[in-house]
């Protein structure tokens, strides 16, 4: 069984949304999503290898990172009872799009949040390495500063800031320096090969997003935002949620017995539960 530490929310016998997060995130770090969605949905929100309370990449792996993100995603795909949608942000929406063609049978729908897009480097870009460890070192002495700098800065809620710094300090290090592979070139190839419906939310201005000539497959949707940079779901809730709550509706599977879960929770109300386990 994957040692991989999974945050669940919602009621059990719900449909699943399994969410894959962002480089230097955690599965800790969809506190307004989780808020909006756990009425309706069982949320696993999992701590990718190196993040948050998972497992370090030993020292042998770092090389192999690429391999061992996707084989763990593939696992707990494995593990669940029912194909969940599984929705990504960045570095986790990169993995939940390779997961849902290689393992497409266990995966009912992506949302993809401006995936990262692979150079196809055999190497880690050393610039890039370098830039995650500057941008690490700013919480060696705690996050308040960063948290009280985003509250300036941004308008990203406040508990979507306490979550993005509180992760900062539980990332592996090592996998930042040395381990920055995501692995082959591959956005044509897996885009081609998709047989889930499939959403893009991506900035309209994004750099990594595919182009329209890249997107030759039926089943896949693509949302454009406008005045949103790479998280376009803490830019912009309103935007994200406007295109992403209804394709989860659609795509969401029949309860047994003909039963659903209520309606969504209203804007402040607690999730109905959270359990945690490794």
């Amino acid at each position: 069984m994957t040692e991989l530490r999974r945050h669940e929310f919602g009621p059990p016998s719900a449909p699943t949304l399994l969410l894959l997060h962002g480089l230097t995130e955690a599965g800790t770090t969809w506190p307004n999503a989780v808020e909006r969605w756990s009425a309706r949905w069982h949320i696993i929100a999992v701590d990718l290898r190196g993040h948050g309370a998972s497992p370090r990449f030993a020292e042998s792996d770092v090389v192999h990172t690429h391999e061992i993100w996707l084989a763990d995603v593939v696992e707990v795909l494995q593990q669940l009872p029912a194909p969940p949608i599984v929705v990504g942000h960045s570095l986790g929406a990169l993995f939940a799009l390779r997961a849902g063609v290689a393992a497409a049978d266990l995966v009912r729908a992506l949302v993809l949040e401006d995936p990262a897009r692979p150079s196809g480097e055999a190497t880690p870009d050393p610039e890039f390495a370098a830039h995650q460890v500057s941008f690490l070192d700013t919480f060696a002495d705690g996050t308040a500063g960063e948290k009280a700098r985003m509250r300036r800065v941004s308008a990203w809620s406040a508990a979507e800031i306490d979550a993005w710094a509180d992760c900062k300090p539980l990332v592996d290090r090592r996998m930042i320096r040395d381990g920055l592979n995501l692995g082959p070139a591959d956005r044509l190839t897996l885009l081609a090969a998709l047989r889930v419906p499939t959403l893009f939310v991506v900035p309209e201005d994004g750099e990594m997003a595919p182009t329209d000539e890249e997107l030759d497959n039926p089943l896949i949707e693509m949302a454009r935002i406008p005045n949103v940079g790479h998280c376009v779901r803490r830019d912009d809730p309103a935007a994200y949620h406007a295109v992403v709550d209804p394709f989860l509706e659609r795509n969401r599977p029949p309860m047994a017995g003909g039963k659903d879960v209520g309606p969504p929770t209203a804007p402040g109300a607690p999730p109905r539960s959270l359990r945690t386990s490794a």
